[in-house]
């Protein structure tokens, strides 16, 4: 996926995770073995193809084990083979100032995700006005939605730095409303003097709202009806310096959506309760920050997350809905080798900020909820180690500790199978390849 992004000559650093020290230090110092594929792979690469095409891949399998709750599939019983990625990409640019690029995705993770190939992303990009020092353009299609430092590159296992990202963050729940949108985005690239660079991307967006995951995260159960894609909005800003050992960010989301109960008089919600059509939006700001140093980076994000529900929806949980939530993680990596990387890092996600351990969400119906309270936060610590055996291979291995579920899955972990554990691990291996 690097090598793609620097043929593409993109003017917007989309991944720019990848450009730290380990990933450059790896290229420099690592020799590729010949081999069948390889041999193949470097054919290609020198064979002249049309119009500056470039055709690239990846492909991952993780086996994740857990001492109690389920993730990725049936976790834990016995581990699970549940996590799978692999995806196909292409770009090819027409002319100078036109670029078109796309990327088919299969990811097999969990109930939620079944492994059906889709456009992850597809767009048109044109460089309005480029200069040495600035740049300008705009791309419109299903774009990846820019937030953070990770979520642009967060389906290649290469431009991540663990296995799972912070799910404080970056939610795998509900990982396709926060991955890509259809999109009109317009970016630029200025150099402030002898600083550094600020790049910036705003779009407008229809978020992607169908899969049961969303549905169960945002409105709390599965209903006959759907959720809208609604007019949506969302900002980025990044500041790097020039010789790339510092990175700040700032990035903003105003998503939309409704709820359509398909023309019903109402869908059941719970024992005598029907939901109706209701809006709702859903308002982060992120701040980031990264610092690289020869041999450690260290890298932190924070989000304050707002959710506003109308009164439309006639069910007392959702109606009028406010709250602020807040997440935040701190992560550390170093380079023992150019081949080696160890990762140690803490994240901290609270459903209700002014709620932090759930007692007062379990107190308005304490029939229901009593001992579900550490479904509003979750707290992981992560412990993980990275092989770059070659430029094309990879292998990674992690432990979590977790207390709390308030990032797990609601579709791989039902309530009719009993209670969900507060205090868990994880283990976690994979096998990544690219070409």
């Amino acid at each position: 996926m690097q090598k793609q992004i620097e043929s593409i000559k993109s003017p917007v650093k989309w991944l720019q995770t990848s450009e730290l020290p380990t990933e450059a230090t790896e290229s420099a110092s690592t020799k590729e073995k010949p081999g069948l594929v390889s041999t193949a792979v470097n054919w290609f690469r020198r064979t002249d193809l049309p119009a500056d095409l470039q055709i690239h891949g990846f492909a991952s399998q993780a086996y994740i084990t857990t001492s109690d709750n389920d993730v990725f599939g049936n976790s834990d019983n016995g581990g699970s083979f549940g996590l799978t990625e692999s995806g196909l990409n292409a770009s090819v640019r027409p002319l100078p100032r036109v670029l078109l690029s796309a990327q088919v995705l299969s990811r097999r993770a969990g109930e939620g995700n079944t492994g059906m190939p889709r456009l992850d992303f597809g767009f048109l990009d044109y460089r309005i006005y480029s200069h040495e020092a600035n740049q300008f353009g705009i791309r419109v299609g299903r774009l990846k939605n820019p937030f953070g430092f990770y979520n642009d590159t967060r389906d290649v296992p290469f431009t991540r730095p663990s296995i799972m990202l912070p799910q404080s963050i970056y939610f795998d729940r509900v990982r396709n409303i926060s991955l890509s949108g259809d999109s009109v985005q317009l970016y630029g690239e200025a150099a402030v003097s002898n600083w550094g660079t600020v790049s910036t991307q705003f779009g407008v967006f229809l978020p992607i709202v169908s899969d049961k995951d969303t549905e169960l995260a945002l409105i709390g159960a599965l209903q006959p009806g759907h959720l809208q894609r609604d007019v949506s909005y969302i900002g980025r800003g990044i500041f790097e310096t020039n010789d790339k050992r510092l990175r700040l960010g700032v990035s903003g989301i105003w998503l939309n959506t409704s709820y359509d109960p398909s023309n019903r008089l109402g869908d059941l919600i719970g024992p005598g309760t029907l939901l109706q059509a209701g809006a709702l939006q859903f308002s982060p700001v992120y701040f980031s920050a990264q610092y690289n140093a020869e041999r450690w980076t260290l890298t932190s994000e924070y989000a304050i997350r707002h959710f506003k529900y109308n009164n439309n929806f006639n069910v007392k949980p959702l109606d009028g809905l406010d709250f602020f939530g807040e997440s935040y993680y701190f992560q550390g990596e170093y380079r023992f080798t150019p081949k080696w990387v160890g990762l140690l890092r803490y994240d901290a996600l609270f459903t209700d900020r002014s709620d932090r351990d759930g007692s007062h969400w379990a107190a308005l119906n304490p029939t229901a909820r009593n001992g579900l309270e550490h479904s509003r936060f979750a707290k992981d610590i992560t412990v993980g180690l990275r092989w770059n055996a070659t430029p094309q291979f990879m292998l990674r291995a992690e432990y979590h500790y977790v207390n709390g579920t308030g990032w797990l899955s609601r579709l791989d972990n039902p309530t009719a199978e009993g209670p969900l554990s507060q205090h868990w691990d994880l283990y976690a291996i994979q096998a990544s390849y690219r070409f």
